[in-house]
């Protein structure tokens, strides 16, 4: 770009908070940096005990660790850590191929041996440019076992001068275009072809324009219609699962997204034009719209003062007084959206060339679209992070996933899992009978999982939860919250005790097992926090038939329970199917209301397990249960949810766990908050009985007369009682048995909806049920 396109004023110096570069290492995985001379890197293990490894591979080809200042005989090679398969895998091996690199020559240095405390990290500093891979060995965890491979994180720091690079291309690219910053590109990709969209360094939009080719050919302009997209998908932008596909304005799909690892978005406005710079004061500033047309003129398309485009990674929304805001992008270095083409295209990309606002985060910068053959396969997802500050992760599927695809399509994400909503044939309502009177099966793998061992394992979650861990003994489970100081809750959890020392945490959130292990940093605590979500994936057999069809399956030893003798909340250490079968948990637990059970198993066992239990569950009556059931039956067993029952505003009492929080002597995180909190409570969780079908949900404001007393938390129609009902957190003022309270919709004036506090839980509130 010409800079004397561009006006004086706002600095044209990349801002000083420009976002790391880091590479997170799977456990059991390998990845591969590329580093220049001078480039440094730190590798770091967060949870501890994980070994780390370096395979060093200089301009030549050759294993050369002295590049990076290792010395000293190898101890390892690069091809047995490839042969097992961790995610990684292929991408470093596509890498090494493309270089002509044989893994077997390549050996390494192992620069954590796995006997060290968590945040232990080693530094390493290239003297020339050198290809890095970097692994985090691993085996298969036992459910039982507590040794699961985690997480390592590379982060990099480039020297003066040295450039990020691009990331890995996903496979090999029919186009590779660079789109300068603050210009544009147009280029043709065939029907089926995928189309990759990378911010380069982060923060930069990108506006992008798709035709169908063949329309053209006929003099007919059929590109992306914002509005009729919107419209169909009902949603602002489309995004990975079944509200994929981007519209023209004969509502014909032209492209279908596949991977966003941002997930933030506009398609309300124009991309820039000339008229938006004129009337900002700067005339003949560079633009999007004056861009596109002098790229898409050779393709006979018709010059726009302003275009309406998809514009990617720019951060805008409409506030709830209807203006129209942003923000810089969200999007990191390397983010990228992947489009599918759905027929023959004319596309055009730009660098948005906007440095007077802060929708490129005030200076331009490249953008890089890359196209890939439609015979290669690629998976679904968005990003998942565990916090702002977090690596992302594509969405997963569970090791239950292709089970339950031959089931149905309907899949939204869950906390980066892909999760069905309900059954092909069959649907919510059956799936609830079924769970109410024979036996439903549903995947539960997002949930976290934590082994927490050592010697102050036990002290640290005494410290931390607020139940009494001293009471829990081994082979039994407890429900529990945890808090922050103020006693708002960060996740409840369930905690299994699998030894005198060691437990695992099972909760909703990837953030608590972090925050779990800063306490134990912060005490000097010896205990070790350690992800397992991997390695321990779980499926949920519920309902009247359910002790029975798994006492068909499951095998226990002679010192472990066998099914029918499984108390509630307890878990034993079983097989599947007789003393030689893969190996599994099993708790009586689950989030229905109903006797139930949980299994718990290795993702490589995961069809197995759902065969079995499959094939001994359909002859009784057993359906698949997805999300929207799943729903219909908590409410109803007053069984709360965080993010709607509870955040990190509300306390146990107030999100009706009270029960959860122990009289225990020892101190613990949010302890003073919560005794004064109970001693003067301020609102109180309870069950409504609503009149009428009008729809209710979450949010919803609870009334008296002209005052908002409460708000709902939860609700649903709830098949067994014949109406709808819903959780509620009121007032206590207001919070009495029997009260009438109204619903405010609209304006919560204008439209009102009568409904009666009751008791909750609404259905069986002895759990004589789940009891049974």
């Amino acid at each position: 770009m010409d800079a004397s396109l561009l006006p004086p004023g706002p600095s044209r110096s990349a801002p000083a908070t420009r976002p790391r570069e880091c590479v997170v290492v799977r456990g059991g995985g390998v990845a591969a940096i590329v580093l220049g001379a001078g480039d440094a890197i730190a590798i770091r293990d967060g949870e501890g005990l994980q070994p780390a490894v370096v395979f060093a591979i200089d301009g030549e080809g050759r294993a050369d660790s002295t590049v990076l200042g290792l010395e000293g005989p190898a101890d390892a090679g690069l091809a047995e850590v490839l042969a097992l398969g961790g995610e990684g895998s292929a991408q470093v091996a596509h890498a090494l191929a493309a270089r002509g690199i044989a893994p077997a020559a390549v050996t390494g240095h192992i620069v954590l041996a796995g006997g060290h405390s968590a945040q232990t990290q080693v530094a390493l500093t290239a003297r020339r440019e050198v290809l890095v891979v970097v692994a985090a060995p691993g085996g298969p965890m036992a459910p039982d076992g507590q040794d699961a491979p985690t997480d390592i994180e590379v982060t990099v720091t480039r020297a003066p001068g040295n450039e990020r690079p691009l990331p890995a291309p996903l496979a090999e690219p029919k186009l590779d275009l660079r789109v300068p910053a603050a210009e544009a590109r147009a280029f043709r990709v065939k029907a089926g072809d995928y189309i990759q969209i990378i911010d380069v360094d982060g923060r930069q939009c990108s506006d992008f324009l798709a035709f169908d080719a063949a329309a053209l050919e006929q003099g007919a302009e059929f590109g992306l219609d914002a509005t009729t997209t919107r419209t169909l998908m009902g949603a602002a932008y489309p995004g990975p699962g079944l509200h994929s596909k981007y519209y023209d304005e004969r509502q014909i799909p032209l492209v279908e997204v596949i991977r966003d690892t941002v997930g933030r978005h506009d398609t309300f406005a124009l991309a820039c034009s000339a008229k938006y710079y004129e009337d900002m004061g700067y005339p003949g500033h560079a633009n999007c719209s004056d861009n596109f047309n002098a790229v898409l003129a050779p393709y006979g398309i018709r010059t726009r003062a302003g275009w309406p485009a998809i514009n990617f990674f720019y951060n805008t929304a409409v506030d709830h007084t209807n203006a129209l805001t942003m923000d810089e992008p969200w999007s990191r270095p390397g983010d990228y959206v992947l489009m599918k083409a759905l027929t023959d295209l004319v596309c055009a990309t730009s660098s948005c060339a906007d440095d007077i606002d802060p929708a490129n985060g005030w200076v331009p910068t490249d953008i890089h679209v890359r196209v890939y053959d439609g015979a290669e396969s690629f998976s679904k997802g968005t990003a998942f992070r565990m916090n702002a500050a977090a690596e992302p992760r594509l969405t997963r599927e569970s090791a239950f996933h292709p089970r339950l695809a031959q089931m149905t399509r309907s899949f939204v994400e869950y906390r980066g899992f892909w999760l069905p909503t309900c059954f092909t044939g069959e649907g919510p309502i059956a799936e609830y009978w079924a769970c109410r009177e024979t036996a439903a099966v549903m995947d539960l793998s997002p949930l976290r999982k934590f082994e927490v061992t050592g010697p102050d394992a036990e002290l640290l979650l005494q410290r931390t939860v607020t139940r009494d861990m001293r009471k829990l003994a081994v082979g039994q489970v407890v429900y529990t919250a945890l808090t922050y100081d103020h006693g708002g809750m960060i996740d409840d959890a369930t905690i299994f005790r699998l030894a005198p020392a060691n437990f695992r945490v099972v909760c909703g959130e990837e953030f608590t097992g972090a925050w779990l292990r800063d306490k134990a940093r912060e005490w000097g605590l010896n205990a070790f926090v350690r992800s397992s979500t991997d390695q321990l994936h779980n499926i949920a057999v519920q309902g009247p038939l359910s002790r029975e069809i798994l006492a068909e399956v499951i095998w226990t030893g002679p010192t472990q329970p066998a099914i029918a003798e499984l108390k509630w909340f307890r878990f034993a250490v079983a097989r599947l199917g007789g003393p030689m079968g893969p190996a599994l948990v099993v708790s009586r637990t689950g989030y229905t209301g109903e006797l139930g059970y949980e299994i718990w198993c290795h993702p490589k066992d995961a069809g197995a397990v759902f065969d079995a239990v499959w094939a001994a569950g359909v002859p009784k009556g057993m359906k698949p249960l997805g999300l929207a059931a799943l729903d219909m039956l908590r409410i109803e067993a007053g069984l709360v949810f965080a993010g709607y029952d509870f955040c990190d505003q509300t306390d146990p009492f107030e999100a009706g766990i009270g029960f959860a929080v122990a009289e225990k002597e020892e101190d613990f995180v949010g302890k003073a908050a919560l005794m004064r909190r109970k001693a003067s409570p301020a609102r109180k969780m309870v069950g409504l009985r609503i009149e009428g079908n009008d729809a209710v949900g979450h949010g919803d404001p609870l009334y008296m007369g002209r005052a908002q007393v409460g708000v709902v938390t939860s609700a649903t129609h709830s098949p067994i009682l014949k109406g709808q009902i819903a959780l509620a957190r009121i007032d206590v003022a207001h919070g009495a048995t029997g009260t009438q309270v109204e619903i405010g919709k609209l304006d919560g004036l204008k439209k009102r909806i009568g409904a009666e506090i009751v008791p909750f839980p609404h259905f069986d509130p002895q759990k004589t049920r789940v009891r049974a």
